[in-house]
């Protein structure tokens, strides 16, 4: 009656590609900023950390302007590409402090052997970070299965693409005497990242920990 199936379906497929296609680029973009040598790498991370100041309100008139002549306005790859942009830079910012950490003999060892960068990064980079992951997964699971602003503006409230939180806002309109449907559909919307959250917890601490004290 209230359509809360369609939109926790909407909102899985907004939110697992949104979390690991930034989670994927990150990666490589911290390690490439922490122990790769390219023209320009400090002024990019620079630039890509300043990007964190500037609000998420600003951008969203222009981005959505490319994303309407482009076509992709109302369509799940639209939003897959906004919350990435979005995600980006602290995603970047907070794996490179704990890649940069790392011992630079891992490296220097298996340059020596023969291992191409991207090797470095699969075989060394990847198991040894994976506390570090898990922590910016969390982050960035959350603050896209939370979104409603970001939805709104790119999906436009379509109904057969909206979110939950979406789909709550909605409801709060037309259900607000029924207290109970809205607490219900507010359970199910905090079902799965409080399992997300149980399931990381070990790794999230490890990983904050691990970021916030080198040596």
């Amino acid at each position: 009656k209230i359509g809360l199936g369609g939109a926790f379906i909407n909102t899985l497929l907004i939110t697992i590609p949104a979390t690991i296609i930034p989670i994927l680029i990150a990666s490589f973009a911290a390690y490439a900023f922490a122990w790769m040598e390219f023209p320009g790498r400090k002024l990019i991370f620079i630039f890509l950390v300043g990007l964190l100041v500037i609000p998420l309100q600003m951008t969203m008139i222009p981005i959505l302007r490319i994303f309407s002549n482009l076509g992709i306005v109302g369509t799940f790859p639209g939003i897959w590409l906004a919350h990435t942009g979005y995600g980006l830079p602290l995603m970047t910012f907070l794996l490179y402090t704990f890649i940069s950490g790392l011992p630079s003999e891992l490296f220097d060892s298996s340059s020596i052997d023969g291992a191409t960068p991207f090797q470095i990064f699969i075989k060394i980079v990847m198991p040894l970070s994976v506390p570090a992951i898990a922590s910016v997964t969390i982050f960035q699971f959350l603050w896209v299965w939370n979104d409603l602003l970001v939805a709104l503006v790119y999906l436009g409230g379509t109904p057969d693409v909206a979110p939950l939180t979406v789909r709550i806002s909605a409801l709060v309109g037309s259900y607000g005497q029924d207290w109970e449907l809205l607490t219900a559909a507010a359970f199910v919307s905090m079902v799965l990242p409080l399992v997300l959250f149980l399931g990381l917890q070990r790794y999230f601490v490890k990983g904050i920990l691990a970021g916030s004290v080198k040596g």
